[in-house]
């Protein structure tokens, strides 16, 4: 990857899209630090489990309140919501196939349903949070003056979720790779990055310099060793071979070429470790949202005992809401009859498979295994890192947890490929002048 971007900055365009892409992530993580008036620290934050990664992928923004604290999150919200209603609703189905038109109404439609899931979502955190909130120093702490202030509190989060929306969507059409997923790595990277500064200054304080040198010792070898695991399954695939057969049109002769399927073990990638994340996060939120999360509430007591995180219940709760949504994510990437029809209409056939429906079924037994076996890894990986990291230092659960683990690779990969693809195209332009 190094090497691909010494490469990469030799090239004159490809170096000026670097340097806007550095340059956008730079004025976004620039708006993560400006202070919104009558907002403090967030306290409480760490009680809920999907607000912990909502402000891990925002770098923190969302517990200091600042002006992007929504992040990307809402158009995250946004775009997972759309895709899903693009299966179940036709209408949806038919614009996502009409090209780049399609495409572009499908876009507009995340656009407003991101600016109202921001405002939902600003409303919520303020309410939840009102205790952090100074309506005096606005508009006042009284009658229509308080409702005055709190409406200004949600324009300025939906405009900075906005603004994010924007700024990720200048680096896809100007940068290199895809704005939003970069956006994304740069949060998870500035929060890890202020821990580990927060272990390194722990090194050189007598009293703890013993036990954050062995936990930084720690965190390297284990990072390093679930980085290769994430990288090793995140790269393998399946590949069912294509025969395409000699075709004689006038003069010329056409196909007879061989190639292939590629099946990813985890083509699903994060997404579902978000859903069920964010399911079963879901009634905590809301209960401490209605104030029942109180030590006098008889069931909040036994949902924390039994359903609280970490708890076997939960464990085995999610693991199973994660092979649910690995499947169900892997139906909607994935369709074995539209592949099986264009392999037949294009003249081909699987060796040792009929055409038609045969070789649809048997897409489809193949894409259930290989669906299996990334399942389980990511249900492993929900588990396994944290457990580990927990057990070298307490602060690193909620930075370094699966979804951002997986999130981090995933981003870097894309952002390699999209480099070497920008690399690549150049070199042809060269060689066709």
């Amino acid at each position: 990857m190094w090497q691909t971007i010494v490469n990469a900055f030799k090239i004159k365009e490809v170096r000026r899209k670097i340097l806007i892409t550095i340059g956008i992530l730079f004025i976004y993580r620039l708006g993560c630090y400006i202070p919104v008036p009558g907002v403090e620290v967030f306290e409480g934050m760490g009680d809920y489990t999907f607000l912990q990664i909502m402000s891990a992928v925002s770098g923190g923004a969302l517990q200091y309140g600042t002006f992007f604290a929504m992040g990307i999150g809402p158009y995250i919200n946004a775009s997972i919501i759309i895709q899903l209603l693009t299966v179940g609703i036709p209408a949806l189905e038919r614009l996502s196939k009409q090209g780049e038109e399609g495409k572009r109404r499908i876009n507009t439609y995340t656009r407003i349903l991101t600016l109202f899931l921001a405002i939902v979502q600003a409303i919520g955190i303020l309410v939840a949070f009102s205790g952090s909130v100074n309506t005096g120093s606005l508009f006042g702490s009284e009658g229509f003056l308080k409702f005055l202030s709190y409406a200004f509190l949600v324009v300025v989060y939906t405009a900075g979720a906005a603004l994010t929306m924007w700024l990720g969507e200048r680096i896809t059409d100007y940068g290199v790779s895809n704005g939003i997923s970069l956006l994304i790595f740069a949060g998870i990277l500035a929060t890890a990055g202020s821990t580990i500064l927060n272990l390194i200054r722990q090194m050189f304080v007598p009293e703890t310099a013993v036990t954050a040198t062995w936990s930084l010792i720690g965190f390297i070898i284990a990072a390093i060793v679930i980085f290769g695991a994430i990288v090793y399954v995140n790269e393998a695939e399946r590949k069912i071979p294509v025969q395409y057969a000699k075709q004689v049109k006038g003069r010329k002769m056409y196909g007879g070429q061989s190639t292939h399927i590629p099946i990813k073990v985890n083509a699903s990638g994060v997404m579902p470790l978000i859903f069920a994340f964010a399911i079963l996060s879901f009634p905590d939120l809301i209960m401490n949202l209605f104030g029942l999360s109180t030590s006098n509430s008889s069931f909040y007591a036994w949902w924390s005992t039994y359903m609280g995180s970490g708890s076997i219940v939960y464990m085995i709760v999610l693991c199973i809401l994660i092979l649910f949504f690995a499947y169900f994510y892997n139906q909607i990437q994935f369709n074995p009859d539209d592949i099986s029809k264009s392999i037949q209409s294009n003249g081909g056939f699987i060796p040792g498979t009929r055409p038609g429906k045969p070789t649809a079924d048997y897409l489809k037994r193949v894409s259930n295994r290989i669906t299996l076996f990334g399942a389980i890894f990511l249900a492993l990986l929900a588990l396994i890192p944290s457990l580990i990291f927990k057990a070298i230092d307490q602060t690193l659960v909620n930075v370094f947890s699966a979804t951002g683990l997986l999130i981090i690779v995933s981003v870097a990969l894309e952002f390699d490929q999209a480099l070497q693809s920008q690399i690549m195209m150049k070199n042809y332009k060269g060689f066709l002048k």
